[in-house]
């Protein structure tokens, strides 16, 4: 795929998922998760070609423009979509679909200091929540959704939501019969049960009280 095809793409992908864009200009001028995504097809580009400190001097930069920092060994799909952006950092080893969507303050973060695959692997169309943390070298499946404020340290299986912390799976939406299967949630069930059971020794207290 030529460079301005991918770029045109990434255009795309701002008015697929921002209705507040106006125009290609105002892309172009005013939007700084498209500047970031920018940014990175150079940086990585020189990042593979093995060139020293540029590449991520180039990053530097682009963080301090934009808010968004982006590891220049990230390796990022088609249609990538950045809402906001501000606090948003992305790891040196994460891997990204096409068609992501991901909100200010996302971190996909490691939790080794080894050389090795230490951040996530994003699928296709997922979206990730405002603030949503991402951490370790765990898979998140295409068409997962990941909901605001959530802390995912395992891995996800496609077509999820994911919410909580940590992150759990609440729903799975079947893509052939378009159904949505309902998971169970011990953590919830349990607050509702203390929830029920304050409420009855309150209501006993009382009683104990009117005496």
């Amino acid at each position: 795929m030529s460079l301005i095809t991918s770029i045109r793409k990434d255009i795309k992908a701002v008015f697929n998922h921002d209705p507040a864009a106006i125009s290609t200009l105002e892309v172009l001028l005013a939007y700084p998760g498209f500047h970031a995504r920018q940014f990175h097809r150079l940086a990585h580009t020189l990042f593979r070609w093995h060139i020293p400190v540029l590449p991520r001097l180039i990053s530097h930069i682009s963080r301090f423009l934009t808010g968004i920092e982006i590891h220049p060994g990230a390796k990022i799909g088609e249609g990538f979509f950045i809402d906001h952006g501000m606090g948003v950092v992305i790891g040196e080893t994460s891997e990204i679909g096409d068609n992501v969507t991901l909100y200010q303050g996302v971190t996909l973060g490691g939790t080794s200091h080894q050389r090795t695959k230490r951040h996530p692997t994003l699928g296709n169309n997922v979206v990730v929540g405002v603030g949503a943390q991402l951490i370790g070298a765990i898979t998140i499946g295409d068409n997962t959704k990941v909901g605001a404020g959530s802390v995912v340290v395992t891995s996800v299986p496609a077509n999820a939501t994911v919410v909580g912390v940590p992150g759990r799976v609440v729903t799975v939406r079947n893509p052939d019969t378009d159904t949505v299967e309902r998971l169970p949630d011990p953590v919830g069930e349990k607050l509702k049960k203390l929830e029920g059971r304050i409420a009855r020794l309150e209501k006993s207290l009382a009683t104990v009280k009117a005496r």
